[in-house]
């Protein structure tokens, strides 16, 4: 063999000793695997529970959120007849009964609202429970709300520890934990992993970039809400109207929040919690465009 026969000879055993390794490599990186689901508060195509979920199912989603609180041997029964799982639950009492509220009262019930929707959790099989923790306004300051809440969430971890359900923080419109780094130390100073974060796509456009709080949240998310907004709407028609935005016609990038996703190794469930599901045709339209998302 002459010396440009033995190069040329090196050359091609060298790339097949290559090529398996990149191949390997490229199979190696792990898929994107997002479970569609969509909040049950926003499913609106009449019926009882059952007839629900069986246009949920019908509509090609994997899951539903629940609301804390419903009736479980009914929600049981619909979710075994249809095949659907619960991909988290929404608790029932944050809003009108949040911890921060200046009452005993009022944050004993809202608690007591907390340890149901986990215990509903549990049954359900779903792996956390959605809260909104706190709300500020002129009567609860924002410092307060912050101890206030967590103060009370320490109460419940060890519920949450039991029965292995996560306690999902979300981020709404409740003028409290505003930045995703006081979101991240909000989470670790409760030193549970039981406590996570619920990531709403669509509630952080209009002070924010999703992509940016993903990468900042990383592991602590739990589960996503995925939801559109528009600024434009909101810059013309005020910040509510934002939400008034078909999947994909609004302003999340939604490649670069897949991407930041796939970059904190992301696998759970992306609810939808948007308009247009009071029909078979208008679940069917969610779903598709969900699958776009989910693609991109």
């Amino acid at each position: 063999m002459n010396r440009r026969s033995f190069l040329v000879a090196s050359a091609a055993v060298s790339a097949a000793a290559v090529l398996p390794v990149a191949f390997a490599q490229d199979n190696a990186k792990p898929k994107r695997r997002i479970r569609k689901g969509i909040m049950w508060a926003t499913v609106g195509v009449p019926g009882t529970t059952l007839e629900k979920m069986k246009a949920v199912a019908a509509a090609g989603y994997e899951g539903v959120e629940p609301m804390g609180g419903m009736d479980q041997d009914e929600v049981m029964k619909a979710l075994e007849a249809t095949g659907l799982k619960a991909g988290s639950v929404c608790c029932h009492t944050h809003w009108a009964k949040p911890l921060s509220d200046p009452n005993p009262a009022v944050r004993a019930t809202g608690l007591e609202g907390l340890r149901q929707s986990l215990k509903d959790a549990k049954r359900y099989g779903a792996p956390a429970v959605l809260l909104v923790p706190a709300v500020v306004d002129a009567s609860v300051t924002y410092d307060v709300a912050y101890t206030r809440s967590q103060d009370e969430l320490r109460k419940v971890i060890p519920l949450a520890e039991e029965l292995g359900v996560r306690i999902a923080i979300e981020n709404v419109w409740n003028n409290f934990l505003l930045s995703p780094l006081e979101a991240a130390r909000y989470v670790d100073e409760l030193q549970s992993p039981q406590i996570g974060w619920h990531f709403d796509c669509g509630n952080i456009i209009h002070y924010g970039w999703p992509e940016q709080w993903i990468r900042i949240l990383g592991k602590r998310i739990a589960t996503l809400h995925i939801k559109e907004y528009s600024r434009k709407k909101s810059d013309k028609q005020g910040k509510w109207a934002g939400f008034d935005a078909e999947f994909l016609t609004g302003d999340n990038n939604w490649p670069a929040i897949m991407k930041a996703l796939d970059d904190i190794g992301y696998h759970g469930w992306g609810i939808a919690e948007q308009g247009g599901a009071g029909t078979p045709e208008g679940l069917s339209k969610l779903s598709g465009e969900m699958d776009r998302i989910f693609a991109s």
